[in-house]
């Protein structure tokens, strides 16, 4: 579908900035009630970018009750009924069943799902609008946000609008712009780099440990299979510097040789990416004007793979702060639903652990998502789903 080339007002109700998980979901699920919204991202409309790929339980749940799955499912999308935890020389087997219409899960690239979610905002009346930047913020003489400077091709544009939402990812101009403090600081952080393979038919969802790294294989779209490995910060500015498949061959043979053997028979169909690694963090996500939302707010380690999960969540936590008027709400509902799911993945990203506190984290990560995942079905409309969450 087609996006404009650039917006076609002056003032919005919401300019949200990042049309990617967190930004595209938040415009449609404000669109869809009735706001004059518009989003701007600086790439180009399906465009590829980092992902942890799986969407877990929850976030499935939201794009079903959105009318959106079907689009990730009728795309080639293999559904993933079973998982494996290879901890050193033991293996744990599990099946993965839902209930009602969600049953396993689904790990879309980012070229599939971030076309969705925008073309569904369009749908829904707003404008979308890709390969402009915002540059800059305006403010009212109280300091205010009051809409954003835009970059669109050789022209400078001002637009203004009642809040201004920066979705736009880790390093956010909105988050820096209005000098977000960071209130909670990760201790660990794990570096990551991944490529897509063809032709290894039997690679599942299968996850691999060993102390001080990890590896996995995600079934993903067109027969590709998602194949990454995590390591240490100071081991990967050691060993990818200017040599990343070389490193990402290493640790994935030492963490598992029969699975490198197997991945080997395969055909790297991509160029690989990598990701030095960056300790999670909560930022204050709300001010005169202005709120945060998907990495721009919150971030977590990628070694649990709950990214794009998270943002489908705040997004919609989000949306229905800002319908109701209540963006204080907002990030203590967030904080509640992602707190447990954060120190646990701060401890996992630490690869110091041993197999056995190892697993017994996983087994917590898994009551933290069931939980989650619950609350989330339970929503069956944004304002039921705010309501729901603050009371979590």
């Amino acid at each position: 579908m087609n996006t404009n080339l650039a917006p076609q007002r002056s003032h919005y109700d919401v300019v949200i900035v990042g049309a990617r998980v967190a930004g595209a979901a938040t415009v449609m699920l404000l669109a869809r009630a009735g706001l004059d919204v518009l989003v701007v991202d600086r790439s180009h409309y399906g465009a590829d970018t980092l992902s942890t790929h799986l969407l877990m339980r929850a976030g499935l749940w939201q794009l079903h009750r959105w009318g959106l799955l079907p689009s990730i499912v009728e795309a080639d999308t293999p559904e993933i009924t079973a998982t494996s935890f290879h901890y050193g020389e033991d293996a744990v087997h599990l099946p993965i069943t839902g209930e009602g219409p969600v049953g396993g899960l689904y790990a879309p690239r980012r070229t599939l799902l971030d076309p969705v979610l925008a073309d569904a905002a369009r749908r829904a009346g707003a404008e979308v609008v890709h390969g402009a930047r915002v540059t800059g913020l305006l403010r009212s003489r109280q300091s205010r946000v009051t809409g954003v400077t835009i970059r669109v091709r050789d022209t400078t544009l001002e637009v203004e609008a009642d809040l201004v939402v920066g979705a736009d990812g880790l390093n956010s101009t909105v988050a820096q712009t209005v000098r977000a403090p960071i209130y909670r600081q990760g201790n660990h952080a794990a570096a990551a780099i991944y490529t897509y393979v063809a032709g290894v038919s039997d690679a599942g969802y299968d996850n691999y440990f060993t102390p001080g790294i990890a590896a996995g294989t995600i079934p993903t779209n067109s027969g590709l299979v998602c194949v990454f490995v995590s390591l240490p910060p100071e081991r990967f500015a050691a060993e990818a510097r200017g040599a990343v498949p070389m490193a990402w061959h290493s640790v994935l043979h030492e963490v598992n040789p029969a699975a490198a053997h197997r991945i080997r028979r395969g055909e790297i169909a991509a160029p690989f990416r990598s990701f030095p690694g960056r300790p999670g963090f909560f930022r204050t996500s709300h001010g005169p004007g202005w709120a945060l939302v998907g990495d721009a707010g919150h971030y977590n380690d990628s070694l649990t793979a709950h990214g794009m999960t998270g943002a489908l969540r705040d997004a919609e936590l989000l949306a229905a702060a800002v319908l109701a008027d209540d963006l204080p709400t907002y990030q203590q509902a967030r904080d509640v639903l992602a707190v447990p799911i954060y120190t646990l993945t701060d401890q996992i990203a630490s690869l110091a652990w041993s197999l056995e506190d190892l697993q017994a984290y996983h087994i917590d990560l898994s009551r933290a998502y069931k939980r989650e995942a619950q609350t989330v079905a339970a929503w069956s409309s944004t304002a039921q789903g705010w309501d729901l969450a603050q009371s979590a």
